[in-house]
């Protein structure tokens, strides 16, 4: 008995340990990017990201791997789209218990479209690939809020050659049928007239917001910004996303990159991003008490390079679930004890 009880401490303290490693060593593609990541009913991790021989080749398909005891398994394809590259996959869970995969197909995000796959068997099995209806993109980048009733709130955003828009998607009936809240527009602080004053010629807004509950009804999403704006956004909701406020900037860099934020159970929020004007690295933690004032506590990357478009879960067993781009070649997960989440 005391054999078995030294194995199960050993266990439960290997679990509660801070782990870093790359979801592959060795990759069957030349780029890889945009990564998701989704804890099974076992407690087996799933990840997904689009990769092929670089961003926007038509060879770029959807690649998964699946965490259990015994490591991560080599990458497979999941699904590819004939002659035309693929992006930005989300995984998640509906309260019915289904697992779901949505992504992006297309040339680029300026006339790309969505489909989405299901899975009843925890990925061991999957639907073929269904069309969403045009202007419906479901989960633009990264994972949406379910709401304890169900609701799906997914965060959306569209880009043309001039602007971007945020929009909220919701579904009462676990995607089913969808409906569209927005354009989400930006306050008076960061209007246009900013962006033609700088003279630069990209697009200018917000895109690819993260959602989260700060209690009640009260949502927030933050979402990336242009080079114009240079700041990581926020916008609420008083009524569990139906209608939403003018979007501002908090006082965070963002360079033009992708970010992600999730609740802890006790209600405070950390937020993943590159805490840069101009680079994607490095990539940090921050915490958050009231989900406005964050004070950075880890350094996930530093080093020079691309650490980028980070998917962060709360997992069961007290832990944070990390991944994100490596320099374009890997992707990296990170696991964190909320143990070792400052509350101050």
């Amino acid at each position: 008995m005391r054999a078995v009880f030294l194995a199960f401490v050993f266990l439960m303290s290997s679990l509660a340990a801070e782990k870093r490693e790359f979801v592959f060593e060795t990759a069957p593609f030349a780029s890889c990017h945009a990564s998701t990541i989704v804890e099974l009913r076992n407690g087996d991790l799933l990840a997904a990201w689009f990769a092929g021989k670089s961003e926007g080749s038509r060879d770029v398909a959807i690649w998964i791997s699946r965490r259990s005891a015994d490591g991560w398994s080599a990458p497979s394809v999941l699904v590819r789209e004939k002659n035309t590259p693929t992006w930005n996959p989300v995984l998640f869970h509906t309260r019915d218990g289904r697992l779901w995969l949505y992504y992006k197909f297309g040339a680029g995000p300026r006339t790309w479209k969505a489909a989405r796959m299901w899975s009843d068997d925890e990925a061991q099995s999957w639907s073929a690939p269904e069309r969403l209806p045009t202007g419906i993109y479901g989960p633009i980048r990264t994972k949406p809020l379910i709401l304890e009733d169900g609701t799906v709130v997914s965060g959306s955003s569209t880009e043309n050659e001039h602007a971007w828009h945020v929009w909220i998607e919701r579904s009462s009936d676990n995607g089913k049928v969808w409906r569209k809240v927005g354009p989400i527009p930006a306050s008076a602080s960061v209007l246009p007239a900013q962006h033609t004053a700088t003279g630069l010629q990209e697009p200018y807004g917000i895109i690819q917001p993260a959602i989260v509950s700060l209690g009640g009804k009260h949502l927030r999403l933050y979402a990336r910004s242009s080079s114009h704006i240079g700041k990581i956004c926020v916008a609420d909701s008083a009524d569990d996303g139906q209608t939403w406020s003018e979007a501002r900037p908090l006082d965070l860099p963002n360079p033009n990159s992708g970010i992600d934020a999730v609740a802890l159970p006790d209600s405070r929020i950390v937020l993943i991003f590159n805490n840069s004007h101009r680079e994607r690295t490095p990539l940090n933690l921050a915490i958050s008490q009231d989900g406005e004032h964050f004070r950075i506590f880890s350094k996930l990357e530093d080093a020079p390079g691309e650490y980028s478009y980070p998917a962060i879960i709360v997992g069961t067993h007290g832990m944070l679930h990390m991944t994100y781009t490596w320099n374009r070649k890997r992707i990296r997960y990170v696991r964190l004890p909320l143990a070792d989440v400052p509350h101050d």
